[in-house]
């Protein structure tokens, strides 16, 4: 089977088409690329992958408000992931 170079145009004309596999691909070329404004408008458009990759990167950064904004688009693992991180206990914390 031969690997072909598929071009972000078609890509997009299929995910636009409601292919949800090719909107999963242009999320991951814009992870690749490290392009957020790109991963945001696809989780606006409903891409779990684009949430799952936002999600990911604001977790690793600690990220909370990135985190509160991917949960409100409707990715719920970041509200979970959200829940994770406040719920953790603090290094020094003031009375």
């Amino acid at each position: 089977m031969t690997n072909r170079n598929i071009d972000r145009e078609t890509l997009r004309e299929l995910a636009d088409e409601g292919n949800e596999t090719a909107l999963d691909r242009l999320a991951d070329l814009a992870d690749a690329a490290d392009d957020h404004g790109e991963l945001s408008d696809l989780l606006d458009e409903g891409s779990q992958r684009a949430g799952f990759l936002l999600t990911r990167r604001a977790a690793a950064t600690g990220d909370l408000r990135e985190l509160q904004r991917i949960s409100d688009a409707g990715y719920d693992e970041a509200g979970s992931e959200l829940d994770r991180l406040l719920q953790a206990p603090t290094d020094g914390h003031r009375d």
